[in-house]
């Protein structure tokens, strides 16, 4: 084979390799919104009003029978979700591993989830159960999805690219989140102008995230290819606890990887605990409009665009892990400082919002690099979905220590502050880990800053 065939051949998958990195990213663009616009922003405040006009005399909603204060009816169902994950996730990994047909499974989730977040339409009155369901379903189908997503990345790019190219898709999402916030911010701080109520303009922010989100997972369908690495073939998976049972045994036999799965459970908990949360507190706690929970929500994904990218050029530097114990820091400071924000004071939570979008991208997109270091080949879906149970599956204490805390002392403050624990703790165990000997044993090449 000449010279010139080979240069032609390596060419040609680098530029293979750059279309599917491309696509890849249109994933983050089209289902961070549900992230950003239902999750962060309108369905925290908007579910909790609505469970509280189906409350009875003393605050209480009845679902099963069993007495909710209704401050805590969200906290609660965003925990049911991502239990209910836990028996999903582990099946979709082990399927797509075994049969190599990532993207079927990617689209069932995909659209699932955004056919579940566009009912949210019509999720008035006091229909609070329905607006539980319909989070419970889309929350545990943007778990699943991202589990077979974020199992690409150790294939559509080569260790020295990871970091990059795990930041770029971070931004890409945070872009459309900023982008669609705009467009939710216009509508609803001008609904009488639109011929709307506030309510209305409400569902339909909530529906138009599913319809983005639906659309755009068009792009990573087409560009994405599938791959068959893992021995097996057709055998059907496992049920969730069993499936994830097998997958755990297998990871003991790399503990180091267990370690960092153990230290990213803790600290991430507290991460998408304050994500969904953060709108609650600043609604029922410090009384901001939701005109400023927007405008805020806004200014963390915009700086959050920057703070992906900038922090992959500090981990080219220093590292990840060390980028990544710089921000458990930051987020510290950061969320301790929000217990004492004064209620009324939208300039405060502003400065609150710019530090938490200046470390939110880039401690997620370099943790999720830095696992793809530990994962053997072959495995990757399997192994993403124990890691996407750390990231959603396993993220119900947060959500439950804030509800349970709220029901206990009728103070969000007391629940914000508790969530520090989970970044000291966090901290502490990722600093024993030694990533080097960790992508050894997993069989990896070491790349020279990590």
């Amino acid at each position: 084979m000449s010279t010139d065939t080979v240069r032609a051949r390596a060419t040609d998958e680098v530029a293979e390799r750059r279309r599917e990195q491309h696509g890849w990213y249109f994933y983050d663009w089209a289902c961070s919104v549900y992230s950003t616009s239902v999750l962060t922003v309108f369905l925290g405040p908007y579910l909790t009003s609505v469970a509280k006009h189906a409350a009875d005399a003393d605050g209480f909603v009845h679902p099963l029978g069993i007495p909710i204060r209704a401050g805590s009816f969200f906290a609660y169902s965003v925990s049911a979700s991502v239990i209910l994950s836990i028996f999903v996730m582990p099946m979709a990994g082990a399927a797509g591993d075994r049969t190599g047909r990532k993207k079927p499974l990617l689209a069932a989730s995909a659209y699932l989830g955004a056919a579940a977040t566009t009912g949210m339409f019509f999720l008035d009155g006091d229909r609070y159960l329905l607006g539980g369901l319909l989070l419970v379903v889309a929350n545990a189908s943007v778990a699943v999805s991202m589990v077979l997503y974020n199992s690409y990345l150790p294939q559509i790019a080569p260790p020295e690219e990871r970091d990059a190219v795990s930041s770029r898709g971070w931004a890409f999402g945070y872009a459309a989140g900023s982008l669609v916030l705009i467009g939710n911010l216009v509508l609803f701080t001008a609904h009488d102008s639109f011929g709307v109520s506030e309510s209305t303009a409400v569902r339909i922010c909530l529906a138009s995230a599913g319809i983005w989100w639906g659309a755009f997972t068009l792009v990573p369908l087409k560009r994405l290819r599938d791959r068959r690495t893992a021995p097996g073939g057709g055998r059907a998976p496992a049920h969730g606890w069993r499936q994830l049972a097998a997958t755990v045994r297998d990871m003991r036999g790399k503990p180091l990887t267990l370690s960092f799965l153990l230290a990213y459970l803790v600290y991430n908990d507290g991460i998408q605990t304050v994500i969904s949360q953060a709108s609650v507190y600043g609604s029922e706690e410090l009384g901001l409009s939701q005109s400023t929970l927007i405008v805020a929500v806004l200014l963390v994904q915009v700086l959050a665009v920057g703070g992906a990218l900038g922090m992959g050029r500090l981990a080219r530097t220093y590292g990840a892990k060390r980028t990544i114990l710089g921000s458990l820091v930051a987020w510290t400071v950061t969320l301790a400082a929000g217990y004492f924000l004064p209620a009324g004071a939208p300039v405060w939570f502003f400065v609150l919002a710019a530090g938490i979008g200046l470390v939110l991208g880039g401690s997620q997109a370099l943790s999720r690099s830095l696992f793809s270091h530990l994962v053997p080949s072959g495995k990757e879906a399997e192994y993403f979905s124990a890691y996407e149970m750390s990231d959603r599956g396993m993220s119900w204490l947060g959500p439950l220590l804030f509800g349970l805390t709220y029901q206990l002392t009728g103070s969000y403050r007391d629940a914000i502050i508790s969530l520090v624990a989970f970044f000291v703790i966090g901290f502490a165990l990722l600093a024993r880990v030694p990533v080097r000997q960790a992508i050894r044993d997993a069989g990896n090449p070491v790349p020279d800053r990590i």
